[in-house]
């Protein structure tokens, strides 16, 4: 190839973003060997069509890919180069995630304080819980306490609570053994995500509070740690209290209400209460049977934020206590109150 069609090796590194060193060491690699070698100079000539591949390769490094996966990934089509980036990229959030946990459980130890024993729990109902109260947290920058789960005990029960502003999902528990002291704090809601399925398989679960988390001391598996937020938590007590007083309430078929909110191809969902049914839609076909007690009322929700809701809720049928079209309203178990959600409605939509 004539010379003028070539890039020496620091025009090269400009225009790859890699240094003129890291060419080399590319070379010397086999994985970007130069276009071209001057025999008398040594000096090294790259083409214009060797800048894609440097272009994927400084990409590749600067998530630290090592070479071998990296030439894998640059010598295989798209769909295969796509799975080997997801694998790798999930062995280093796996790696990541196992370094942290064994960190924080370090950490603890140094504190030279045993932990604060807080409550003894059902492995899997304490699984359930967290899942069910999780659907109530929210990513939101500035505001990390909104991905967390409160947890709050005493010697009759455990109580999580999360809240996204819009929703807030509470759940009680009984505890296998009566909680030791009064104790509450906000647990970060990823790391109880990431323990959730190792809760799931110990039949009990011993919860002890350490200086910056808590424990979780699994029957025949190994411990869990769980950060703490320090950020303050909503006063939900103080919003529960002031709750207006009810005046619609509905019970409906669980799983009849989940499959009309599934077939509404809208984001906003329109329910009107009248008589002995519920509509889902401003215009539905099939009304829903339900029992009602108080005036009709008609109100809207963002579909986020009611399908959770009543997904979660326990049993057959759903109770819905209406407070207006404005007002919070509550929702939970027909049957049972130990999972309770306040979900806000919207101001009505006249497109749904």
């Amino acid at each position: 190839m004539p010379h003028s069609e070539l890039m020496p090796i620091g025009v090269f590194a400009r225009r790859s973003g890699l240094t003129s060193s890291a060419l080399r060491f590319y070379a010397d690699c086999g994985l970007l060997p130069p276009a071209e070698v001057d025999p008398d100079s040594g000096y090294r000539y790259y083409s214009a069509g060797q800048l894609a591949r440097a272009t994927g390769l400084r990409r590749l490094r600067e998530i630290a890919m090592p070479l071998a996966t990296a030439e894998a990934v640059l010598g295989a089509g798209p769909g295969e180069a796509s799975r080997l980036i997801d694998e790798y990229v999930g062995t280093v959030l796996g790696d990541a995630e196992a370094v942290r946990r064994q960190a924080a459980l370090i950490k603890s130890s140094l504190a030279g304080v045993p932990g604060l024993p807080i409550a003894v729990l059902m492995g899997p109902v304490l699984a359930d819980a967290i899942e069910q109260v999780l659907t109530a947290t929210a990513r939101e920058p500035g505001m990390p306490v909104l991905g967390g789960l409160r947890f709050e005990a005493d010697p009759e029960a455990v109580t999580l609570t999360a809240t996204d502003r819009y929703r807030l999902s509470s759940r009680t528990l009984v505890p296998a053994e009566p909680a030791a002291v009064t104790w509450a704090a906000t647990v970060d809601g990823d790391d109880l995500r990431a323990a959730v399925a190792e809760i799931r398989r110990s039949a009990r679960v011993r919860v002890d509070a350490t200086p910056h988390g808590i424990r979780l001391r699994l029957a025949g598996r190994a411990d869990q740690h769980c950060r703490l937020l320090s950020e303050e938590f909503p006063d939900h007590r103080l919003m529960l209290a002031s709750l207006p007083e009810v005046t619609t309430r509905v019970t409906v078929a669980k799983d009849a209400l989940l499959r009309a909110l599934e077939d509404h191809p809208g984001e906003r969902i329109a329910l009107s209460v009248t008589g002995q049914a519920m509509s889902v839609g401003a215009h539905p076909t099939s009304p829903l049977p339900a029992a009602v007690t108080g005036p009709a009322l008609h109100l809207s929700f963002e579909l986020i934020t009611l399908y959770p809701a009543v997904s979660t809720a326990i049993g057959p049928d759903v109770l819905l206590d209406l407070r207006g079209p404005d007002r919070p309203v509550t929702i939970r178990s027909a049957d049972r109150g130990d999972l309770t959600t306040v979900a806000m409605p919207v101001k009505p939509d006249q497109s749904t």
